[in-house]
């Protein structure tokens, strides 16, 4: 299947080796061998656009959006895969919960592989996550047992990288997100997509902090929220919750 060329790519830095892009919900990083029509990637819409090999430094799940890295430079490639591997990159990511977990907390809990890559006899992995919780609300609408609906924004640092970690330790303390169609709450997607035309993961890799592999200067990316995470924001009068200093 041909792939198609991207409309719009939201590029929000870039130099001469590093770019980062606000990666859209929905849309894959890499292909996957297991489709039979290889989807529209962020990989191949950025060498479409650069006219030249582009590499990704690390990897979104595909539901989730926020800064993606990637470079056109093999050795910033290795620089860059150095700090996250020796845990030198800051992520912050802003994330919508069923219910109102304490005001902050670690989550230490190892994890087996998704299901899609696990072998018979796989480990656990060590997994820590650290959240804090930005803002909180009670809605009227009935999720049974209850008459009411609670859930809360929370800023969430994941300090190991396991994939689908931050989505497994929420359903491991019971604060399932949003929108999480696999480890989730059904009900409570339910939920948003009537009453608050939200229709994805609440999940978005809002900034990464590390050093510039080239300058070794201090660097923060930041990602905005796309209009249906926005509208959730808003609907909740959670936008102080967010403001920068």
């Amino acid at each position: 299947m041909e792939e198609k060329t991207p409309r719009h790519l939201d590029i929000i830095f870039r130099d001469s080796g590093l770019i980062a892009v606000n990666k859209p919900a929905g849309i894959p990083v890499h292909g996957s061998r297991k489709l039979e029509d290889r989807p529209l990637t962020l990989l191949a819409m950025l060498r479409k656009l650069e006219g030249k090999p582009v590499h990704a430094i690390h990897r979104l799940d595909r539901p989730v959006s926020g800064v993606n890295l990637f470079t056109t430079d093999r050795d910033l490639l290795v620089s860059m895969s150095r700090q996250f591997e020796q845990r030198l990159v800051r992520k912050t990511y802003l994330a919508v919960v069923r219910g109102w977990p304490e005001q902050e907390g670690v989550i230490s809990h190892p994890l087996l592989p998704p299901r899609d890559e696990r072998k018979a006899g796989s480990p656990s992995r060590e997994a820590v996550t650290r959240f804090e919780r930005l803002a909180t609300v009670e809605t009227p609408f009935p999720v049974a047992p209850y008459s009411t609906s609670r859930y809360s924004l929370l800023a969430l640092y994941p300090e190991t990288g396991r994939r689908h970690q931050l989505r497994m330790h929420m359903k491991h303390i019971s604060h399932h997100l949003i929108g999480d169609t696999s480890y989730g709450r059904g009900e409570h997607n339910r939920l948003f997509r009537e009453q608050f035309k939200c229709h994805r993961l609440l999940l978005h890799s809002w900034s990464l902090e590390f050093h510039h592999p080239s300058t070794g200067h201090p660097l923060t990316v930041r990602a905005p929220l796309d209009e249906s995470f926005n509208r959730v924001i808003q609907t909740f009068s959670w936008e102080k919750a967010i403001e920068l200093p």
